[in-house]
């Protein structure tokens, strides 16, 4: 079965772009260079350099073939098995490099720097936990060296110990001050808890010490880009894709990073079309669809074909570039027939929304660390063509003006719709407002895009009106707070399941007066629906496409606060436009 690829993101939006670590400390194919100098093993040292130096120069398989030909004589060459590591894991194949390490750690158990490899190969794997207790152990047998304080720091980040990952760097850096590795630690990790302006200066020291450092520019280029300035992170994000050193996939995640600083400035045509590098196998975050049909391209003729698309990346986002299902439909024409498989919990509304397609679940399976997203309901049949939903942005959204004003593109249950009337008119007088205020996917790179629950206090003494729950998952601290501390009563529904009845919760925000929160799944929903609908975004969100607004919902509005961790300033706005609102309906 053919294998087609994209990337998973989040709730809301494509993942923020990654911070891109020097986890490796000193570069480990320069450890293993100055290993083989020290080889007395002549008869496959001529092999070992000569893939040494292809890999270095980025032929990947050219040097697993050579080191193929030493394991043949060779099979209990450490070294080897270190450079079979450093091949898989350069290219992506983090399965075959764990193998490769694990191989290369039985021979010499008490190598050090091995442990070292496998806990930058944990953190790419997402296994912080067991990259801390590696970095541990190599800071024990190796305390001067800068690449166990520095790879510490970063798993503990991971977990969202910025505090103790910045005990970690500190006295590091007041100890080795000219060492760019640790000030690009420094700048990253003070940038996830939101303090850009001065994660700033963290990587320009960083880049002083060294201006060919390629992460700590990169780094710097994300900064930038969520300080509203995509012009200056795309400059940064191309001078780093200038340097020989990067890996394959850390190459391909500076084009997909660089993908959303276009489309953020608002070059949307080049923006979508480099967008597709998600679909590359090295792509960190890259997804595998199971799908033996031709893959549609922006030149191919839609009128009466038979199309398969898939939703992709988050809930949110499958609502999001749902956006363009219709003029898709009008493309494919009354011959035509359209295929969606979505996230399970929106086939009904999507079935009610988009009545001449067929609308099925897609199913994700974990295979060795890597998604693989299927369509169950449609696996017998043929099509004509297939398509991850996004990759459709490159033909239906090339210009602003390709934006139609379309006031909903998703339509609730109307009987549900009334009963959430009747309902909500029943809690008395007043503005009835759905609240949303965080998303359940917390991770260090997302952390930084939602506010505290107490920021919302000013919003939520606005009188005038009645709050009303939106928030899926467990809230009842916020809920408790919120009663006991702000004397605030925010209601919620009744029997829907917030999280899991999206198609009840698409009928009770079409039923409000207005949705407010930060751009996770359900607010997108309320939109995509025709729900007033105003979101609280960081300023230089790609999906606002260089606008201040959001061009997807032409009802949307946005606040915006002037930087991270500045919430006060746009609670205080948010809370005086509520009030002038609320004031003809008290």
């Amino acid at each position: 079965m053919a294998h087609a690829q994209a990337s998973p993101g989040s709730d809301a939006r494509p993942l923020p772009a990654r911070t891109l670590d020097a986890t490796a400390g000193a570069d480990p194919l320069e450890k293993l260079t100055r290993a083989l100098a020290e080889l007395k093993a002549q008869a496959i040292l001529p092999l070992l350099s000569a893939a040494t130096q292809a890999l270095n120069a980025g032929h990947i398989e050219e040097a697993l073939h050579l080191t193929s030909q030493v394991l043949e004589a060779a099979p209990d060459s450490g070294l080897a098995w270190r450079l079979v590591a450093l091949c898989r894991e350069r290219g992506g194949d983090l399965n075959g490099a764990l193998n490769a390490y694990e191989a290369a750690l039985q021979l010499d158990p008490k190598d050090a720097d091995l442990a070292n490899d496998l806990g930058r190969l944990a953190m790419q794997m997402g296994l912080f936990d067991v990259a801390e207790q590696l970095f541990r152990h190599f800071m024990a047998e190796r305390p001067d060296a800068v690449d166990g304080p520095n790879n510490l720091a970063c798993a503990l980040r991971d977990q969202l110990r910025y505090g103790d990952a910045l005990d970690v760097l500190r006295p590091t850096i007041l100890a080795k001050p000219e060492s760019a590795l640790l000030w690009n630690t420094l700048g990253a990790t003070v940038a996830e808890q939101g303090e850009t302006d001065q994660s700033v200066i963290f990587f320009d020291e960083a880049l002083r010490l060294d201006p060919g450092f390629a992460k700590a520019r990169y780094n710097r280029a994300n900064v930038r880009l969520s300080l509203g300035d995509p012009a200056g992170a795309l400059e940064d994000c191309e001078t780093a894709l200038q340097s020989d050193a990067l890996s394959e996939s850390e190459r391909a995640m500076m084009n997909f990073a660089r993908s959303t600083m276009l489309v953020a400035s608002g070059r949307l045509g080049e923006g979508w079309d480099a967008y597709q590098v998600r679909l590359q196998p090295r792509h960190v975050d890259v997804t595998h669809f199971a799908v033996d049909d031709a893959t549609w391209t922006p030149d191919a003729s839609l009128e009466g074909a038979s199309l398969l698309v898939f939703g992709e990346q988050g809930l949110g986002d499958e609502v999001l570039f749902a956006n363009l299902i219709p003029d898709l439909l009008k493309a494919l024409g009354p011959e035509g027939r359209l295929t969606l498989a979505v996230e399970r919990r929106l086939v009904p509304l999507f079935s009610r929304s988009f009545p001449t397609a067929e609308v099925g679940a897609h199913a994700t399976y974990r295979v060795e660390h890597q998604s693989v997203r299927t369509a169950p309901f449609a696996r017998d049949r043929s099509f004509d063509l297939w398509a991850p939903v996004a990759s459709l942005l490159q033909r239906f959204r090339r210009g602003m003006n390709d934006f139609p004003h379309r006031p909903a593109y998703l339509h609730a249950n109307p009987v549900q719709v009334d009963y959430w009337r009747q309902a909500l008119a029943e809690l008395g007088a007043g503005m009835k407002v759905g609240l949303l205020w965080k998303s359940l996917k917390v991770s260090s790179q997302r952390s930084r895009f939602y506010s505290p629950f107490a920021a919302w206090a000013p919003v939520l003494a606005t009188p005038g009106v009645r709050f009303v729950n939106l928030q899926y998952g467990d809230c009842a601290e916020e809920i408790a707070h919120a009663r006991e501390v702000l004397g605030i009563d925010i209601w919620t529904p009744p029997g829907p399941d917030l999280k899991e009845d999206l198609d009840e919760v698409a009928a009770l925000a079409s039923a409000l007066d207005l949705v407010v929160g930060p751009a996770n799944a359900t607010i997108n929903l309320a939109a995509a629906c025709g729900a007033s609908s105003w979101f609280v975004c960081p300023p230089g969100g790609w999906p606002m496409l260089g606008t201040h607004r959001y061009p997807w919902y032409p009802k949307a509005r946005v606040f915006s606060p002037p930087g991270f961790n500045r919430w006060e300033p746009v609670m205080t706005e948010l809370a005086e436009a509520l009030r002038q609102d609320a004031s003809p309906m008290s």
